[in-house]
């Protein structure tokens, strides 16, 4: 079959992208932009710019919906990255990688496993775009492990007026802080260049604890493991913790069985059904939480990295995570144990506790400090919000700072106190898109309305 040519490709996709709903992946945000577009490399992102700027119609970039706030929404121009996940170059005696920043995080660390390269530390959900990851601060956990903008040595970004900026520390040190944490409010970028580090495997186990010997002995547990994250588990006294070390073992895979078990039963089909069992009847969910921790055994995997951090994620579901001084870890997530007995919430996701290093972009949620983060979750069609609003007024006590892409009730002026450099990212914005091309509801409401224009 003789290939489509190109141009006649380009046409097509715009001819199909006028008036399309978009909704996230949990099926909760959705709008109907005037138009998306769907460029395949940095030369159609900034004609679509152009486009978008002489139209008077305002931009938001998309990468595979995984937000649960309203950060993606426009009735603008919605500029859809998925054509653009090439692997641009390799260096592998440097560990510098630059990549197309549409590339989801499952293609990217494949494809890096190929040339002997990994990323650094990583989340546990690899379907994000790798722009819609860094955009919002997106991390993995381990004491000594940044999250995953702080690995950015650079990158391209394409400007309201449509101009490829180049972006680095030695360029323009505060346009570079601001970029790796943007949440979309200062262009759309083209591409990055990371810094990777030698492949290597993870021996990880996974396995139910009293939560009170995890607890008290939860600083030495962090700081003993490469990686450490306590799942505590709703209206019990237990809790699931994964452990993880670093190796250069042989790969040990768990068996199809155990595969089976964990991964697909337990955490996907099980979850899933108890969940919307206790939504529809709340007065069973402490012993159907009992239960399912009943059922849970060790888990052990010995696997390159990329295959060990990713979970599958088949329940759908809303989250809310905060970014609190780690000295506060225990006592907040007792604080929310506590609120769920107390409040008999009907909940059994989770709740979801790790640990990052501090670093430097300006709107990090661990700028400047050695972070816990404590995520708490709610099954799609369950009531959330008084449970969400009820841990965000535990989490306001600590400076909780909100994961940008998670549900959370801040606005711009509960929020700028609680970050440093915050004058330092809206000078950069203010230089870079001083008219707001880039503004839309969620960055007006959460970072202010652009310095040129009201929101």
């Amino acid at each position: 079959m003789a290939a489509i040519p190109r141009t006649l490709c380009t046409a097509l996709v715009k001819e199909t992208t006028v008036a399309e709903k978009w909704r996230n992946w949990a099926r909760q945000q959705a709008c109907v932009p005037a138009r998306v577009e769907r460029p395949a490399d940095e030369e159609q992102l900034s004609a679509a710019i152009k486009r978008a700027a002489r139209e008077g119609l305002r931009v938001r970039a998309v990468g595979s919906g995984h937000s649960f706030t309203d950060t993606c929404l426009t009735d603008g121009v919605m500029i859809d990255q998925t054509g653009m996940q090439r692997v641009l170059g390799v260096d592998r005696a440097t560990g510098l990688v630059r990549v197309e920043a549409g590339v989801k995080l499952h293609r990217l660390t494949a494809e890096l496993h190929q040339h002997g390269l990994a990323l650094e530390n990583q989340g546990d959900i690899d379907t994000q775009s790798l722009a819609g990851a860094l955009a919002t601060a997106t991390h993995g956990t381990g004491e000594r492990f940044r999250n995953l903008s702080a690995n950015v040595v650079g990158c391209r970004l394409v400007t309201a007026t449509g101009d490829v900026v180049e972006i680095d520390e030695a360029r323009d040190p505060d346009a570079w802080r601001a970029a790796r944490v943007s949440v979309g409010a200062l262009g759309v970028i083209s591409s990055y260049t990371l810094r990777c580090v030698p492949a290597f495997r993870i021996h990880r186990i996974d396995e139910v604890r009293p939560a009170t010997e995890v607890l008290v002995d939860l600083d030495r547990l962090v700081a003993e493991h490469d990686h450490f994250e306590v799942m505590a588990l709703p209206h019990t006294d237990k809790v699931l913790t994964y452990a993880s070390q670093r190796t250069d073992r042989p790969a040990a895979p768990p068996g199809r069985l155990a595969a089976w078990w964990n991964d697909d039963l337990l955490s996907n089909a099980g979850l899933g059904a108890a969940c919307h069992f206790g939504r529809l009847f709340p007065g069973a969910v402490p012993r159907v939480a009992r239960a399912l921790t009943g059922v849970i055994g060790r888990y052990e995997q010995l696997n390159d990295s990329h295959r060990v951090y990713a979970h599958k994620r088949r329940v759908r579901f809303t989250e809310m995570e905060y970014a609190i001084p780690r000295v506060h870890a225990v006592e907040a997530l007792e604080r929310v144990r506590a609120l769920i007995v107390a409040r008999w919430i009907p909940v059994l996701f989770p709740i979801e506790v790790r640990f990052t290093a501090p670093d430097d972009a300006f709107l990090s949620t661990a700028y400047g400090r050695d972070t816990a983060y404590i995520a708490v979750h709610q099954v799609v069609r369950a009531e959330y919000e008084p449970f969400f609003r009820a841990v965000e007024a535990i989490m306001d006590e600590y400076e909780g700072r909100p994961h940008w892409g998670k549900r959370h009730f801040q606005s711009a002026a509960t929020l700028a106190a609680r970050y440093p450099a915050w004058q330092d990212f809206q000078a950069v914005r203010a230089r870079l898109d001083p008219h707001g091309l880039f503004t839309n509801d969620y960055v007006a409401r959460v970072l202010g309305a652009p310095a040129g224009r009201e929101a």
